[in-house]
């Protein structure tokens, strides 16, 4: 297996970040053909989904966890920032892990398909991630 860790900088806001190039070039130098590639979010309040981004669903996204999971008072997790708890519910909707086969070194996504980090939590700014190529 080759693995590797890379920092994610996601800033101070909820945001819905596109790796799918960080994914490529992983892939790229770890010689990869067929196989499975995993993705690993080693964070208790960030998540990765796999959806078309840059035509207002990563925006749709975030909309919908803020509906599902409203930033208030209502968490018994209340340390942080006002609404923080929610951000540890996250994942059990938005999971931190994605796998997504690989075909002569290439994603086999959909067409219009990313893989994305989605990240709510705006008291931690920087994010581990980990790729890992399981050669098949």
């Amino acid at each position: 297996m080759h693995s590797t860790e890379i920092e994610i900088r996601t800033g101070g806001s909820a945001v819905v970040r596109d790796l799918t190039k960080e994914a490529e070039r992983f892939l790229a130098e770890a010689g990869a053909g067929d196989g499975l590639l995993h993705v690993w979010v080693p964070h208790a309040t960030a998540g990765l989904a796999v959806l078309e981004t840059g035509a207002g669903s990563d925006d749709d996204l975030l909309a919908a966890v803020d509906t599902l999971l409203p930033r208030d008072d209502r968490w018994r997790h209340r340390h942080g920032s006002h609404g923080h708890g929610r951000d540890h519910v996250l994942p059990a909707f938005l999971p931190p892990y994605a796998s997504v086969p690989v075909l002569g070194g290439t994603l086999a996504l959909g067409t219009w398909q990313s893989i994305c980090l989605v990240d709510t939590n705006i008291d931690n700014p920087v994010r581990r991630l980990r790729f890992s190529f399981l050669a098949g």
